[in-house]
């Protein structure tokens, strides 16, 4: 059971070290993939522009910089910005949303990306205080497996 347990903790030290050393890594990845799916956007029901949606209506922000990330895609010829970005859904017509100067006060200025790091970021010390005390909790299990492992081998030999 000690074993196990040690192996665990290392298992979850080693997460713990390598997530911190490719932070940087990580939020590259995270920046391309939301600008592939920015690219990739259609109004289907395709998980990725879910996402997008998902993530500009919940942090009221609007592409991956600022909402003018928009005027590169495909999406955006079409149909000018996403309904997501809207600040107020009542007063956003299809008409301000394909015009960048009418659509600037209409969508969220800030861009996801941002909002979307400093989240994860502000959260990390509750991640990691929450980590450190499950790792407390493996060690004293391991130091006890280990006692009680000594206590019965120590009794086994006793004469009777």
């Amino acid at each position: 059971y000690a074993m196990l347990l040690s192996l665990i903790f290392l298992i979850v030290l080693v997460a713990a070290v390598v997530g911190f050393v490719f932070r940087h890594e990580i939020k590259t990845n995270f920046e391309s993939n939301l600008n592939l799916a920015l690219k990739n956007y259609n109004m289907t029901a395709d998980q990725h522009s879910e996402a997008v949606d998902t993530i500009q209506r919940t942090l009221h922000c609007c592409g991956v910089q600022n909402y003018s990330d928009w005027e590169k895609t495909e999406y955006f010829t079409q149909r000018g910005i996403p309904q997501s970005c809207c600040m107020n859904q009542d007063d956003c017509s299809v008409e301000d949303l394909r015009d960048p100067s009418k659509a600037k006060f209409k969508v969220f200025m800030h861009g996801c990306f941002f909002l979307v790091t400093s989240t994860m970021e502000s959260k990390m010390s509750v991640v990691a205080g929450i980590s450190f005390g499950i790792a407390c909790f493996q060690l004293v299990g391991i130091i006890l497996a280990c006692c009680l492992s000594q206590y019965i081998t120590n009794n086994q030999y006793e004469m009777v």
